[in-house]
């Protein structure tokens, strides 16, 4: 079921949280973040095809490489979100999306808003953190 949005709606604490209305703006909002991505995975692909010519300059080729080499970083980076928000379509679909993984709790609305694929309330996520930071190996 999807339910028509107004364009300048947004999710507030006033009405019953994970409603068919948050729950479409949220696929909305990952959808439309996984598309740019994509869109721009498109054009540096195009761009590094462009790119692949030869430079005889030794530093030139050595800057080029660099530049190919943080590009495709970046692009690693973006894989690994895509599959994020992949997973949080899949939350939203299951009914288990805005709810934290380790105690089942509510994630706070404005969380979710700065980051969709939260998947951690903010207590539980700044508790993760401080058992990471004890048994990280320095």
């Amino acid at each position: 079921m999807t339910v028509e949005l107004e364009s300048e709606y947004r999710p507030t604490d006033d009405e019953p949280f994970m409603n068919d209305r948050q729950r479409d703006y949220f696929r909305g909002k990952l959808l439309a973040w996984k598309e740019e991505i994509l869109k721009e995975s498109k054009e540096t692909l195009a761009n590094l095809q462009e790119e692949s010519q030869n430079h005889p300059d030794l530093a030139d080729r050595a800057s080029s490489e660099t530049d190919r080499s943080i590009e495709l970083r970046a692009r690693d980076r973006q894989r690994k979100l895509i599959s994020k928000i992949d997973a949080a379509l899949e939350r939203i679909s299951d009914g288990s999306y805005g709810y934290c993984e380790e105690t089942g709790e509510p994630i706070a609305l404005r969380r979710l808003e700065a980051r969709p694929i939260a998947t951690l309330s903010i207590e539980a996520q700044e508790a993760h953190e401080r058992r990471e930071k004890v048994y990280r190996d320095d």
